[in-house]
């Protein structure tokens, strides 16, 4: 056996033993008679996102990074925060976000902060700004962001639908070994530059358009600099055992790590197979695959009313299929399809309209499918099929399609984080004119309060490091997700016994309960539940 120790693991045996008898970890420059830290929280029981034993203990901070963890720091500081007995942990980490642009709206991060979130994961399912028109390279999104003043941290995957698209187009057509070629280009470029990995969003086009060959050759240059696959899978109900297998097949022939994004067995025909999912991923495991997954703590998804298309009709511009829905026949055909997946679904009145953008339709905001009909008369498919030419084919829907019981057996499971698979968003201004999923106010509060505390799947521990470690170590983050000398000081101090959230489907735009003070990179960003006049947050890179 190796006698070497790394500085990580001696730190953390070290802060353990100390705290075992009462006398913490601190680091050497304390002893310094005149070293001042910007700031300690005292009062507070320490859970370091490593999942040990919490225990009791003060924190100095200093120019952005945890400085000392001791029993005792003294007063030397010009921000002392009294936790007053409640939990301060890492900053929570949300892996799979579709926040991006929305920053620009609202870069405090005002949904997200206000549950504890200091690292906001974006370029989801298959989708990001970049490259496009707009945005030729990461390096360029991330250049407009930094001027925002972010409120928390934001780092992004490099979107495969998106890269697809600026080198294939939107035709479902395979791409030529020239444009593969082209693609895995750029997205070295985008890893030099940054980038987390790739993720997919096999459900949607482009990128649906793609072989798995395909995909496998853009994974294993992501693979090649130790980034990670976040998937969409191509089909999350009657087919999603097929899908997680081609998941794990694509990640064993690119050699890259593996994220299944927002594991689910969707409608009520395939809720028997949430086990069989879980012994796949356990299978792959076992097999060598470096393999996790993330899951919204809701029984209700969130996306495009354009997925009642079939893939084949989404292919070419919006115009190309608005075309066919205004084509008789065809059109038929394609309501046909949307009317299989929303008996699929429970009916109508399991999907709810979340957006629009033309005035006339904001009514149908916050109403089901149902209850839109009844407002105009029409039946399911024409209604559908009216909204979505009006909107330009972009409407965005709730749909209640999921399990408790899954839901509960998917977040307990040792492979499994919380994420919100939303955005951020603000009770004020543009972002506050529609009815989001609450997933975006209330994730990681919910997971905490609801799963943790009131259904007991687990204890305080495992659930923060589930929200704090696991999905920093997953990224790749240096010196993220734990509480430990020489880590950013991503800060949230938090009331286990109050801790909720508020948001329902009706009213989502409600800020989470009992999180009082996040610090963003060692900025107090919320301070007794008030944002601060500073913003700590930077961007994230795979460097």
């Amino acid at each position: 056996m190796s006698s070497t120790i790394s500085r990580r693991k001696f730190i953390q045996s070290s802060l353990f033993a100390g705290a075992a008898f009462g006398l913490g970890y601190a680091s050497s420059n304390i002893l310094k008679a005149n070293n001042r830290f910007d700031s300690i929280i005292k009062g507070g029981v320490i859970y370091n996102g490593e999942g040990g034993k919490p225990f009791p203990g003060e924190i100095g901070i200093k120019e952005g990074k945890i400085s000392a963890i001791a029993s005792s720091l003294g007063e030397s500081a010009d921000v002392i925060i009294d936790a007053k007995g409640a939990a301060v942990s890492p900053g929570f980490v949300d892996i799979h976000t579709h926040t991006d642009g929305n920053l620009f709206e609202s870069p405090l991060g005002d949904s997200k902060i206000y549950q504890g979130v200091t690292t906001e994961i974006g370029g989801n399912c298959g989708s990001s700004p970049f490259p496009t028109t707009k945005w030729q390279s990461i390096g360029d999104f991330y250049g407009a962001l930094s001027q925002q003043k972010l409120g928390l941290n934001y780092g992004s995957f490099t979107g495969q639908g998106d890269l697809r698209q600026f080198v294939v187009g939107d035709k479902d057509v395979r791409c030529t070994d020239e444009q593969l070629e082209q693609m895995k280009s750029i997205l070295a470029a985008q890893m030099e530059q940054g980038s987390l990995g790739i993720s997919c969003g096999l459900e949607y086009t482009p990128g649906s358009y793609a072989s798995n060959e395909e995909i496998a050759q853009l994974c294993k240059v992501v693979a090649d600099y130790k980034g990670l696959f976040a998937i969409h899978m191509r089909n999350e109900d009657d087919r999603v055992e097929e899908a997680v297998a081609e998941a794990i097949e694509i990640a064993k022939k690119s050699g890259v790590r593996l994220q299944i994004s927002h594991l689910k067995a969707q409608n009520a025909a395939n809720w028997h197979k949430a086990p069989a999912l879980l012994k796949q991923i356990e299978r792959a495991a076992s097999q060598g695959v470096d393999i996790a997954f993330d899951r919204y703590p809701y029984i209700a998804f969130s996306t495009g009313m354009s997925t009642f298309i079939p893939l084949s009709d989404r292919d070419g511009s919006k115009e190309d299929i608005i075309a066919r829905l205004k084509d008789e026949a065809k059109s038929k055909k394609i309501g046909e399809y949307a009317l299989s997946r929303i008996a699929r679904l429970g009916g109508p009145a399991n999907v709810v309209v979340t957006s629009c953008r033309v005035d006339s339709n904001k009514r149908f905001i916050g109403q089901n499918v149902e209850q839109c009909c009844q407002l105009t008369g029409k039946e399911p498919w024409p209604f559908i099929r009216d909204l979505l030419i009006e909107e330009s084919v972009s409407v965005s829907i709730i749909g209640f399609a999921m399990t408790e019981e899954n839901v509960k057996m998917f977040l307990s499971h040792p492979l499994a984080m919380p994420a919100s698979d939303g955005s951020v968003y603000s009770p004020v201004g543009t972002l506050s004119e529609s009815m989001p999923h609450p997933r975006s106010y209330g994730t990681f509060p919910r997971f905490l309060g609801k799963y943790c505390r009131e259904e007991s799947l687990m204890d305080l521990s495992t659930a923060v490091k589930k929200c704090t470690s696991m999905p920093a170590s997953r990224l790749g983050l240096k010196n993220r997700g734990s509480i430990l000398p020489g880590y950013f000081a991503d800060i949230v101090v938090f009331d286990p016994a109050t801790i909720i959230d508020t948001a329902t489907f009706a009213n989502p735009h409600q800020f989470a309960q009992g999180i009082n003070e996040v610090m963003v990179n060692g900025v107090w960003t919320l301070s007794g539940g008030e944002p601060a006049q500073k913003r700590g947050g930077q961007i994230i890179k795979l460097l």
